[in-house]
């Protein structure tokens, strides 16, 4: 691999200057991983439910067939690099015998009380080679002194204690969840608190992370070492800057819960800190298991789509796995996973760009091969093709050796100077002319583009735009491989709506067809109603029904997003019984289908649906929206 149109010099070799933030040691490690998952498995499980209230006995808790080690490889053999244990969520359940409760494993008859699970998950994870990190719910509806300063000292205990005899960890994860209804040690109440100085982060509890687990970043809405993208979908904006300047609510501090979420995503060219993104999502549509969604975990292109706009927009993808009551992944999940890495292996297997030729318009310091182009085609995250300081928009052509089919093309720069680019144009040697291919911003740690169709070409050119000099460390071309995947599919059988009707004296506003109309992007939404409100519809016959399922709105707004329900049956629209009853936990940040099923068939011609909560409920008032409401027979 020549320099063609460069000569080989043999100066000093002067770095670059690193331009604005750049990352910390533990942060080019999570950088690297690109992939880690986060296992949710507590007394939730048992109970089918999304969140946990902190009300299910200790002794629910009892996966009898769990296997830490199952749940490794599965990760593994997708070609994840860690794993999270989530040793405590919102119900409050601690996973290890801590000292801070008596709601913990301790007290469960999982392995006869003597277990700790957060143990084995790290035995478990380091004997696959993979990091190990924690999650550890600072909100805890379990918790009797949740809310005062008693229970934020318990958590940063908690925190020593994991931090403490878990070895060393890559991640301390942490929510923007805090503070709601609880069970509260029986007090079954509201608790609100200010999220920007209860806990205080800064003053007393990201210290305690710093001092044991120098090695970990740590992860929340506004970091400090790694951000949210902002939704749970998994996938990064086209532009997302690892720079960013977290921005508090009202003037206050920025704190995880209590934050500007404007910029989160994208972040910002200018931003202050180095504070890169991750993207999480779960395997399936909820983070805890529910048999219901055994045929709805994603496939392995699914997830490679995830991978190609999170790790490809220069974030990190973090996927959700969730255990059954047994304490295993169920094989469909398994499955996905095993074909995920194997279209990932295949895939990235070998660069079609590996052997090219290069003609640099500008090589650093005279010509110096130490930052020559070749070194876009090593193992090296780091070694890279740098421009004189003064040579901020430089020419690369990429001659292959023969012509070679692809529909993915990758770059890299090395982050230890900065994010340098501002954007990379890329052209194609078609027809005895340059022609646009296609360009990419916010290069970063990790920059994948994927191509509308795969292309045959031999010659490539890359222009490069910075406000400084260029510092590439990686050029890929590889082309999307397919695999074989195939789970069996079972659908829920929704009745028809088309001869419902609302009765009764209905004055909730809006047009209600619009939920029961079969498409997703209308919306019912309410007049502004005293809580709780209800709507009764008749199905026009009596029939059997099994579930329900509500769909929150899909145009971006969470306005009217129901949270609390209770839904009833009836034969005569007069005499009403209870079929269920419960919460639409996380519904702002994963506004997927809420599926519920009933403990046993209904056999009715009407039911009322009573919203008793939304998520942005004021003084008991709010509006209501809704996509669509399914009652189902299967």
């Amino acid at each position: 691999m020549a320099l063609n149109g460069c000569e080989l010099g043999g100066g000093r070799k002067q770095e670059p200057a690193p331009y604005g933030p750049i990352p910390t040691k533990a942060q080019l490690n999570w950088h690297e991983m690109e992939m880690y998952c986060l296992v949710h498995f507590t007394p939730t499980t048992f109970q089918n439910k999304e969140w946990g209230f902190g009300d299910a006995p200790a002794d629910l808790f009892n996966p009898m067939q769990f296997d830490a080690g199952q749940i490794a490889e599965a990760a593994k053999s997708a070609g994840f690099k860690g794993l999270i244990a989530v040793a405590k969520h919102h119900d409050g359940f601690c996973l290890w015998p801590t000292k801070t409760t008596d709601y913990h494993i301790g007290n469960s008859p999982w392995r006869d009380g003597k277990g700790d699970m957060v143990k084995e998950f790290e035995l478990a994870a380091r004997e696959k080679g993979l990091q190990f990190g924690v999650y550890v719910s600072a909100w805890d509806r379990n918790h009797p002194d949740y809310g005062n300063e008693k229970y934020a000292e318990a958590y940063r205990e908690q925190l020593r204690e994991l931090y403490s005899g878990y070895g060393e960890l890559f991640i301390s994860w942490h929510d923007g969840a805090n503070g709601g209804d609880g069970y509260y040690g029986g007090a079954n109440e509201m608790r609100r608190i200010d999220r920007s100085t209860y806990y205080e982060w800064e003053e007393k509890t990201w210290p305690i992370t710093r001092k044991l687990q120098p090695t970990a970043v740590i992860f929340s809405d506004v970091g400090p070492d790694v951000r949210w993208v902002g939704t749970e979908d998994g996938i990064a904006p086209e532009t997302c800057w690892a720079t960013y300047t977290p921005v508090g609510v009202n003037g206050a501090k920025p704190a995880p819960g209590a934050t500007d979420y404007t910029l989160i995503g994208t972040g910002q060219r200018d931003g202050q800190y180095w504070i890169p993104a991750e993207c999480d999502v779960p395997h399936r549509p909820g983070w805890f298991y529910h048999p219901e969604q055994d045929q709805q975990v994603k496939t392995p292109d699914q997830l490679f789509e995830i991978y190609i706009q999170s790790v490809g927009r220069g974030a990190v993808f973090n996927l959700g796995l969730a255990p059954d009551t047994a304490g295993r992944l169920h094989p469909n999940d398994v499955a996905s996973l095993k074909g995920f890495g194997e279209k990932l292996e295949r895939t990235f297997a070998a660069n079609l760009a590996y052997g090219a030729s290069f003609w640099a318009s500008n090589v650093r310091n005279g010509n110096n091969r130490y930052f020559g182009p070749d070194n876009l085609l090593d193992a090296g995250r780091y070694s890279y093709w740098a421009t004189d300081d003064t040579v901020t928009e430089p020419q690369l052509v990429i001659d292959l050796r023969e012509p070679a089919v692809f529909d993915l093309i990758r770059l890299r720069e090395n982050i230890k100077l900065g994010q340098r680019l501002d954007s990379v144009w890329i052209d194609v040697w078609e027809n005895e002319s340059w022609n646009p291919l296609t360009m990419a911003t916010s290069i970063g740690a990790n920059r994948i583009i994927r191509l509308k169709e795969p292309i045959t070409a031999q010659r490539l050119r890359l222009r490069l735009f910075a406000p400084v000099s260029v510092a590439l460390s990686d050029f890929g071309l590889f082309k999307e491989a397919a695999v074989n995947y195939a789970v069996a599919v079972r659908e829920h059988k929704a009745i028809d709506r088309s001869g419902w009707m609302v009765v009764g004296d209905d004055q909730t506003g809006g047009n209600p067809l619009l939920a029961m109309d079969g498409r997703k992007e209308t919306v019912w939404i309410t007049s502004e109603l005293v809580l709780p409100a209800s709507v009764a519809i008749d199905m026009g016959k009596t029939q059997p029904i099994t579930g329900f399922g509500y769909l929150p709105r899909q145009d971006g707004s969470a306005a009217g997003s129901i949270s609390s329900y209770l839904f009833e049956t009836s034969n005569d629209g007069k005499n009403w019984e209870h079929a269920a009853q419960g919460e639409f936990s996380n519904i702002i940040a994963n506004p997927i289908l809420q599926y519920v099923a009933f403990d046993k068939p209904k056999h009715a011609r009407y039911f009322r649906f009573t919203v008793a909560a939304v998520a942005d409920m004021r003084e008991g008032r709010s509006i209501i929206s809704i996509a669509e409401l399914d009652v189902y027979y299967d």
